[in-house]
């Protein structure tokens, strides 16, 4: 899959959006990427999916950063065959009180997915909860780095970070 075919899919999902847009670690933004439009048009989804899925092997695990990389981790999961677990930003309250929902076995080796990648932060947290409930993390597949830190705070985590599109890709052309 060409990184213009996933470029066109988020546009066709009209998921870059320009304007004022605050993001979500304080700073402003002239674009934004909304990746609830993207992770809920059936036909991006599947683009981001199939792209996923050509990175992972057959031997893998996923596992989706909650709430936004679900969706992507459950139809990457589809598409190569592979289970998924589910990681919680925070510990939840109540039920089981897991960080990390699904089966996960202790020295599992987990391939993180995660939609939009800024500081890192949202990310690393997740790659810490995998690894505080027992797994070993050594990639992350994002669909975008808006280059602006997080491959850096990513790879401080020992974590090798590889995006299916970047932010300079994305806007390279826009008028």
């Amino acid at each position: 899959m060409t990184n213009q075919a996933l470029i066109d899919a988020l546009r066709e999902a009209d998921a870059v959006q320009f304007g004022e847009f605050d993001l979500a670690h304080g700073d402003t933004s002239e674009y934004y990427v909304d990746k609830y439009l993207f992770e809920t048009d059936p036909d991006c989804l599947e683009t981001v999916a199939e792209a996923f899925a050509e990175r992972v092997d057959a031997d893998d695990k996923l596992a989706g950063v909650a709430l936004g990389a679900v969706p992507l981790a459950a139809a990457t999961s589809v598409a190569a065959g592979v289970p998924y677990v589910i990681a919680r930003k925070q510990r939840k309250e109540y039920g089981t009180g897991n960080l990390v929902e699904g089966r996960l076995e202790d020295g599992e080796e987990v391939v993180v997915l995660e939609d939009i990648v800024t500081t890192g932060t949202s990310l690393v947290d997740a790659i810490e909860a995998l690894r505080e409930a027992g797994a070993t993390v050594e990639r992350a597949l994002v669909v975008v780095d808006r280059e602006e830190g997080g491959r850096e705070n990513v790879e401080a985590a020992d974590v090798e970070m590889e995006s299916l599109v970047t932010a300079s890709e994305l806007l390279a052309d826009r008028e």
